[in-house]
């Protein structure tokens, strides 16, 4: 007689990670919508101001598809999107350290203030220009611009998520006997989520919009390496279809890779909605 070993809460646990999957999925209806509205929108200003100035959004979707069938095409996109994660993984490692040392010290967090005013000042031209005389041409500049927008909004976001924890429940934690680290990776992290991803997601957007721009500047190819060559040639409907494969990588990226994990850690939130009730 074969006993059966799977667990009734591997099982239970398994169909609710495949719901909370499915209603992802589902949730992507809304974001559609919200791309068919650009796309009427753009479907206006292109019969009103023609294709000079603004091609159809159909014309510009097909010359976004011939340009990716073409396999150096990709390796180019492919290359602005990995400098850009690059720039931005560098940035949330030392971005979320001292965010969460500074939510945590508020002596440091207080010293911190003025660097991060700094930082965000400073126009990411300025830093584009310094990396460009640093490091030429070469992925040292797309990196260094990147970390340098990135890190400020990561740091805020991971110092402001610790700032605002309910320290309540780390105090009740705290009686039951839970050390800082088990306190921290239960409620510290849980809690951090809500001030850090959308810190994340502006982040990743920055990230990728300035190694496009430092790309164009620096002549470092890439996408930007491609709007400046559409640039020179008044090639309206190729620059447009670059920037719609630059906006799709990043789409792909946050919904990919971000939002999923998002989704994973705040599943937490969902007890304490009634039923029916979303976000």
């Amino acid at each position: 007689m074969t006993v059966s070993t799977s667990k009734p809460g591997t099982i239970a646990g398994a169909l609710d990670r495949l719901s909370r999957a499915g209603l992802f999925l589902w949730s992507g209806w809304a974001g559609l919508a919200a791309l068919a509205l650009i796309a009427a929108v753009w479907q206006v200003g292109h019969e009103a101001y023609g294709d000079f100035i603004l091609p159809a959004p159909l014309a510009v979707l097909r010359r976004a598809g011939a340009i990716l069938s073409d396999g150096e095409a990709l390796a180019i996109a492919l290359q602005t999107g990995g400098r850009a994660s690059e720039g931005l993984a560098i940035a949330v490692l030392v971005g979320t350290s001292a965010g969460i040392i500074a939510g945590y010290a508020p002596a440091v967090l207080r010293m911190m203030r003025p660097f991060l005013t700094v930082l965000l000042g400073v126009p990411p031209i300025a830093w584009i220009v310094l990396a460009m005389i640093w490091f030429g041409n070469s992925d040292g500049t797309v990196l260094l611009t990147v970390f340098v927008a990135a890190t400020p909004v990561v740091l805020a976001g991971a110092a402001e998520g610790i700032v605002t924890r309910d320290r309540g429940l780390d105090m009740m934690a705290q009686a039951f006997g839970a050390g800082p680290l088990r306190r921290f990776a239960t409620l510290g992290l849980r809690q951090l989520g809500a001030h850090f991803f959308p810190a994340l997601v502006l982040a990743l957007a920055t990230a990728f919009k300035v190694a496009v721009m430092a790309e164009l500047l620096a002549n470092a190819g890439g996408i930007g390496g491609e709007l400046a060559e559409a640039r020179s040639n008044f090639d309206i409907e190729g620059a447009l279809a670059w920037v719609l494969i630059g906006v799709s990588l990043l789409i792909a990226t946050e919904y990919g890779l971000v939002q999923p994990v998002r989704a994973e850690l705040d599943r937490w939130r969902s007890a304490a909605r009634p039923w029916g009730v979303k976000r």
